[in-house]
């Protein structure tokens, strides 16, 4: 399957930000990535709804990994843990070691529409021509990104970044963002349809009806539709 599904791909970037601190504030680079990602949520909608194709997105700061290394629970590690010759200092230096992230990561991951050819490099020109602003303020945070200025340079320093990716979100992935967005809308006017035309005799439920198809176009993508970003009914 790799990073495609259909025409859906699913995207992801791992990009270690810098062991700095902000000049006069006394807060890390990393803190200061989350602080500005954190004030994306105040905002009507995500920057992200700009950018074409994008099915779901998020972004995180990743500061650290954690294992768990504790034996498991197999007939051996059972029996070692009722052996009084193997003392409990000798077993724990046993165990492996726990590993640690050397920089803490800005995550981004998401899954777009990638259409049949299954690239992503439309993609990113289009995230970078959509909201090129909002990228240079997280990503400046970042190793190797001062010299970032333009889509072509952004989509090779994001390739750098990127991870290989098996899950995806379950939706329809064969179709379109404007394509999923009508259905979406159309699910929702049908809903509301169906509750204010309940009792309705047979003639006004078809005059309604036929009146509701003119209204809601179910043919054009183009609108109305539903809004990209838009997480609640009105």
């Amino acid at each position: 399957m790799g990073n495609v599904s259909g025409n859906a791909y699913a995207l992801t970037i791992l990009s270690p930000i810098e062991n700095k601190y902000v000049k006069g504030e006394e807060i890390a680079y990393a803190d200061k990535v989350r602080d500005l990602l954190q004030e994306w949520n105040s905002l009507q909608n995500s920057p992200m709804t700009a950018v074409p194709q994008t099915y779901l997105c998020r972004y995180f700061v990743l500061d650290d990994v954690y294992t768990q290394s504790l034996p498991g629970a197999s007939a051996l590690d059972t029996f070692s843990d009722l052996l009084p010759l193997v003392t409990d200092g000798v077993r724990r230096r046993a165990w492996p070691k726990e590993d640690h992230l050397k920089s803490r990561y800005l995550v981004f991951s998401c899954n777009f529409h990638c259409g049949p050819g299954g690239g992503v490099e439309t993609y990113l020109r289009g995230m970078w021509n959509a909201i090129g602003a909002e990228i240079r303020q997280i990503w400046s945070y970042c190793y190797g990104f001062a010299g970032v200025d333009d889509a072509e340079k952004f989509v090779a320093y994001m390739k750098k970044c990127q991870l290989g990716a098996a899950l995806f979100f379950v939706g329809s992935n064969d179709l379109s963002l404007e394509a999923q967005l009508k259905a979406l809308y159309l699910k929702q006017e049908f809903a509301k349809f169906a509750v204010d035309n309940q009792g309705l005799d047979a003639a006004v439920l078809r005059a309604n009806y036929q009146a509701f198809i003119q209204r809601v176009a179910p043919t054009n993508l183009a609108g109305p539709t539903w809004t990209p970003g838009k997480y609640r009914l009105p």
